[in-house]
This record gives structure tokens, C-alpha cells and sequence, in this order.
């Protein structure tokens, strides 16, 4: 199937929605920037500045035009920003992509995770097609391992020294979930 060149607004469980990001989300990128795990692991500028939160939010537009993948913005059912997820393609001619999300400090507890790696994960699987799903979690996270685990995904192993993080390597749980366990 090929490949949609915009990200699609999406719902989600427990009243989530998943949207594509806007210039008006600066105030998630910001407080994300501000969290101590979430720029060690994403793009997000840290310090922040509003050029470099701007610049943030073009680099995830450009995703879905080069064919790299798609980033949503997770939002409440009142339209808050809470978080990210991103669905990243660049194992796709392998039969296979990646997750990744993250979700600020001051919105964690209330599902968010779980009903935007379910969404993504639905979308990916149904609409496009791909056979297989991966997502790396940090064994000591705790809160993304119960998000993946809810959302289906079945722990394979762990990967050692898997993914630079800051200045050291660390080990990865690896996740998977398979287009015909949907």
C-alpha cells in the first residue's frame, strides 16, 4: 500500500485523540523540554527557545513528506496536548516500523500512552498494512512497559547496550506486535 504523505487525525480510547502537531502546541514542547528523560530520547530541544520549539514542530511535518513516518500530537477530549506518538518507517522495506511516544509529566496517569500506541498501532496494522511493530522501552520505565503491554505488544527479549541515551548506552526491552495477532 503506499504510503499516505499527511498524518491523519485519529481517535483514541478513553476520549484521546491523536491530530497532526501545530504551531499552537509550543506549550508542550516547551514543558516536555523541561522533563529530564524526554530530550534525552526524542528531538525535543532542551533547553528550550521558541525558534528551537518551532523548529521542533516543522521537523515533525516533514515526517509524512519524506516518508520517514508519522508524529501525532496526543490530545484530551478537550483538546489539551498531552503527548506524542510516532510511528517511524525507516525498517518498512523489512516488513516492519517502529512506535515511540512520550507524555508530559503533568498529564501522566490517565491513559494517554496506552490509547495512543493503541490507535497508532490499529492504523498501522489495518490501514497500512505493515506486518510488524517494534517499540524499545528502558526496563527500569515502568509506566511504558504496562502502556505497551496494554496495547498488545508482546515482550522479546532485552536488548543490551541497545541505544545511546545521553552520554552511556543503556539496555532496551524489545516489544513486538504482529499484523495477524490483531
Amino acid at each position: 500500500m503506499e504510503q499516505p504523505l499527511e498524518v491523519p487525525e485519529l481517535a483514541a480510547d478513553e476520549g484521546f485523540a491523536l491530530r497532526p502537531w501545530r504551531l499552537s502546541d509550543l506549550p508542550l514542547v516547551r514543558e516536555a523540554s523541561e522533563d529530564d528523560y524526554i530530550p534525552l530520547i526524542t528531538t525535543v530541544p532542551s533547553p528550550y527557545s521558541e525558534p528551537a520549539g518551532v523548529a521542533f514542530v516543522e521537523r515533525q511535518w516533514g515526517r509524512a513528506t519524506t516518508r520517514a513516518g508519522y508524529t501525532f500530537v496526543i490530545v484530551t477530549s478537550a483538546g489539551l496536548p498531552v503527548g506524542q506518538v510516532g510511528l517511524w518507517l525507516r525498517d518498512l522495506e523489512q516488513g516492519r516500523a517502529s512506535l515511540g511516544y512520550w507524555v508530559v509529566k503533568s498529564a501522566r496517569g490517565q491513559g494517554a500512552s496506552v490509547a495512543a500506541v493503541n490507535a497508532v498501532a490499529g492504523w498501522a496494522l489495518r490501514d497500512l498494512r505493515i506486518p510488524r511493530l517494534e517499540l524499545w522501552v528502558e526496563p527500569w520505565n515502568t509506566a511504558s512497559v504496562r502502556a505497551a503491554e496494554r496495547a498488545g505488544f508482546q515482550r522479546e527479549g532485552l536488548l543490551r547496550g541497545w541505544q545511546r541515551i545521553g552520554n552511556e548506552r543503556r539496555d532496551m526491552f524489545m516489544y513486538a506486535l504482529l499484523n495477524d495477532e490483531t
